[in-house]
């Protein structure tokens, strides 16, 4: 069937993703016998749009399942969105104008769902579909449906149940700003300017004691001042009482290592908790007795004194006032300091004690590394990031966050004794501040009225869960069983690696004793074309739709094969335009040959050309087989290119074409040899290239090539030993150089390539390699006859070519 002239990507890619769908071609096969490959596909973080870093790493896990699907495996690639949590709760506060504070609870959450339902997942679903991705859509789950709480909230109660559950009155990492708890993984480290204030202190008995600070405003907190054992300056001092100056707060001077000599004066005042290093300081000196002047808002409460309601940058400007009016502000040393800050909002953390709900992971460091040795990496230096935050990790993971959309915590506490009391597994998924407790009164203490907990489970400790999330789809179903092991394959961004991927391994082992995939695929970030990190308030986002609508889906995901697996890339819009010219010469190249191709029913190989192209073929397929079991999606998108367009288009067709056009005078058998050889190809490069370009290839298999409702659902191609011929690649390759060689001759005369050469002479001892490509060679350099002359030559490992014009 001949191809209609021009492609219209734009009508063409809303026409096939709307066949695969009605027609299931990327179906989850519940009674297949095939083996299973399946991908714990990353839930993005429903945000109202899909950004470019999602185009980016979601082709390259496409390009792994479409593969996988043509390579005879029954693959499930599940679609989820992540939309739980505080994200959620900030996108509904600024698109409908209202704060989920001022309103009642369950208002607010019947706001987000109804919102989520209606409005943000059937755009963010219909983008994910525009960029060609090859999910199952009906295998869907959200990380807030009754699905996915039921086992976030069993996988606490199993937790609990466990030990590894735990609940304690401590100081948490608080975000001011986002005024919620936070664990470790979210936080990032941030350079700012500050100051080191030396303040002088009375000591008791005479004399004083200089210390150093960068947080004054936490005066009110202070419990002692050190200095190092081995420091001599401050022998005498030690075991004497310093006051804080312009209060009555009397704390001793003790020897501590954590001190540093060379930091500051050598001497620390400890404000618990100003930062990590006084959670160990407390833990060392349990006699002294913490007072916790930090309010959840960031705000210091009753205990600060005058200070009472003032944040931190307002306290501090105050507390140095009053010291400097005393005259005990002794200097300032203009310093820069790295501070945690909330990753989310970059608002610097403040600690706070509070009652938080934890997962004990500090003990398991070990087994965790041990478990990421075990996971095959690709690529591999990536496991190291992995082995960096297991080795860094300095608190059990804190899973509750003081916010109002999430996952509730499936607990009650006693009003009398604060027993905590669980739900039971049969009543999940429960809401505690709406639904009752299992039991009438406290095991413990017999009393009978209970507080629900208000806290919400952290998102990721639920999407940690995705494994499990997406087994539990298919429960009570034949295949349920099959899927009870580790997963094929994670895909995901290396920025994550600390957040979803470990703490996925954490829940996995915690709950089967197993990995929850078995291997990892990391894919790199999308940046500016300058090589920034896109971000909205850079003002340098690029959003996936507008390339789409510019280019095509398919040239978008033709930029995203462009790098290497892990590969930061700096958007190269000049990739795409490659892309398109890649699509449109893929077009042009099909309509030719399938033209060629309208007759065609089966054939044999005679020529040698035909036998040098599918000799190359052959070597192609087993490269890029190797490449795509390997995930290096790069070189059989790189290595495929360059031979469509060096190989195929630039010499093979231009090679055969005399054969194809004159049946009559070259014969045809050397005709059908061609035709077959022109099948075989065109249809081994379409099926390699559909998991790049699933749109172009489909429209092109559609047109000329149908034997399955989908070139998705096809085989895989296949290298054939049988068709590696040396001989005939080493002889295709000398008239490659031969072709090149009269091209150049013509341009250099100012001829057209049209133009007829009368003799080609071919100087060198080829003549018996060359003989059976003889009649191509004089079709395709328009030469009228051929000549082999054994001439001596000094370059007697160069091929001579001598011609003449045709006068």
């Amino acid at each position: 069937m001949e191809l209609p002239k021009r492609y219209d990507p734009k009508e063409s890619e809303a026409k096939w993703q709307k066949y695969w769908e009605e027609n299931k071609v990327y179906t989850f096969d519940l009674e297949s016998k095939k083996e299973i490959f399946s991908i714990d596909t990353p839930p993005p973080t429903v945000s109202g749009k899909m950004h470019m870093g999602h185009a980016f790493g979601n082709s390259q896990q496409d390009f792994i399942a479409r593969y996988k699907r043509m390579h005879g495996f029954n693959v499930l690639q599940p679609f989820g969105t992540d939309d739980n949590g505080l994200p959620t709760q900030i996108l509904i506060e600024k698109l409908k104008k209202v704060r989920a504070k001022d309103m009642p609870r369950k208002e607010f959450v019947k706001l987000c769902l109804d919102t989520l339902e209606k409005e943000l997942r059937p755009q963010y679903t219909r983008d994910w579909k525009s960029l060609g991705i090859s999910c199952d859509f009906d295998v869907f789950y959200t990380t807030i449906n009754n699905h996915s709480q039921k086992i976030s909230q069993w996988s606490f109660i199993d937790l609990y149940k466990k030990n590894r559950a735990y609940r304690t009155h401590a100081p948490a990492m608080v975000c001011p700003k986002c005024r919620t708890s936070i664990a470790q993984v979210e936080l990032e480290d941030k350079q700012r300017s500050s100051n080191l204030n030396f303040i002088k202190a009375d000591v008791e008995g005479g004399g004083s004691i200089t210390f150093a600070t960068t947080r004054p405003e936490l005066m009110m907190a202070c419990i002692a001042i050190t200095v190092h054992p081995d420091d001599k300056r401050y022998k005498k001092l030690v075991g004497k009482f310093a006051t804080i100056p312009t209060t009555d707060i009397k704390v001793p001077i003790l020897a501590d290592e954590m001190s540093k000599m060379d930091f500051g004066t050598g001497a620390v005042y400890w404000c618990p908790f100003g930062d990590a290093n006084d959670m160990e300081f407390v833990s060392k000196h349990p006699e002294l007795k913490v007072r916790h002047i930090m309010n959840p808002d960031g705000r210091l409460n009753d205990l600060a004194g005058k200070y009472s309601g003032m944040n931190s940058e307002k306290a501090k400007k105050a507390v140095l006032e009053d010291w400097e009016k005393v005259g005990a502000l002794v200097k300032q040393e203009a310093i820069e300091q790295i501070i945690n800050v909330h990753e989310r909002c970059g608002t610097p953390i403040e600690f706070v004690a509070m009652n938080q709900w934890m997962i004990k992971v500090l003990d398991l460091k070990e087994k965790l590394l041990e478990l990421g040795n075990k996971l095959e990496w690709h690529p591999k230096h990536m496991k190291n990031r992995y082995d960096n935050w297991a080795n860094g990790l300095k608190w059990d993971w804190n899973i509750s966050r003081q916010i109002f959309f999430g996952v509730p915590f499936p607990v009650w506490y006693c009003e009398s004794c604060d027993e905590p009391i669980v739900a039971k597994e049969k009543q999940l998924p429960v809401d505690p501040t709406e639904d009752k407790p299992p039991v009438n009164e406290c095991p413990k203490c017999k009393h009978k009225k209970f507080i629900p907990e208000t806290d919400i489970i952290n998102t990721w400790a639920t999407s940690s869960l995705t494994p499990t999330i997406v087994k539990e789809l298919f429960k009570g179903k034949p295949i349920y069983d099959k899927l009870s092991g580790p997963m094929s394959l994670r895909p995901q961004g290396h920025d994550i690696i600390s957040f979803w991927l470990f703490n996925t391994v954490v829940k996995s082992y915690l709950h089967y004793d197993h990995l929850p995939w078995n291997d990892c695929f990391i894919n790199g970030w999308m940046l500016d074309s300058k090589g920034k990190k896109m971000s909205k308030s850079k003002g340098n986002v690029i959003e996936p739709q507008i390339m789409i609508d510019k280019y095509s889906a398919d040239a978008l995901r033709f930029m995203a094969a462009g790098c290497t697996l892990g590969e930061d890339l700096p958007f190269p819009e000049k990739d795409l335009v490659t892309g398109q010219r890649f699509v449109n010469k893929l077009w042009n190249a099909s309509k030719f040959s399938l033209m060629h191709l309208e007759d065609y029913k089966t054939g044999k190989i005679t020529e040698v050309m035909d036998r040098w192209l599918l000799s190359k073929l052959q070597k192609l397929i087993k490269k890029n087989t190797e490449n795509f079991d390997n995930y290096r999606f790069f070189h059989p998108k790189a290595d495929t290119e360059k031979f469509f367009m060096q190989v195929f288009c630039d010499n093979y067709l231009e090679i055969v074409k005399d054969r194809l056009y004159n049946p009559d005078i070259r014969g045809k058998d050397v005709r059908k040899s061609g035709q077959y050889a022109l099948h075989t190809a065109l249809l081994a490069i379409l099926k390699m290239m559909a998991p790049i370009l699933p749109h172009i290839t489909e429209e092109i298999y559609q047109l000329g090539f149908k034997d399955e409702k989908s070139i998705h659902i096809e085989s895989w191609p296949v290298a054939d030993e049988k068709l590696i011929d040396e001989n005939a690649e080493k002889a295709g390759d000398i008239v490659l150089d031969i072709i090149a060689a009269v091209r150049k001759w013509k341009s250099e005369q100012q001829l057209s390539l049209k133009t007829e050469i009368s003799e080609l002479v071919i100087v060198g001892d080829q003549e018996e390699l060359l003989k059976n490509v003889v009649d191509d060679l004089k079709a395709v350099t328009k030469a009228k006859k051929i000549v082999f002359s054994n001439e001596t030559s000094i370059e007697t490992e160069k091929l001579k070519i001598k011609m003449a014009i045709q006068k």
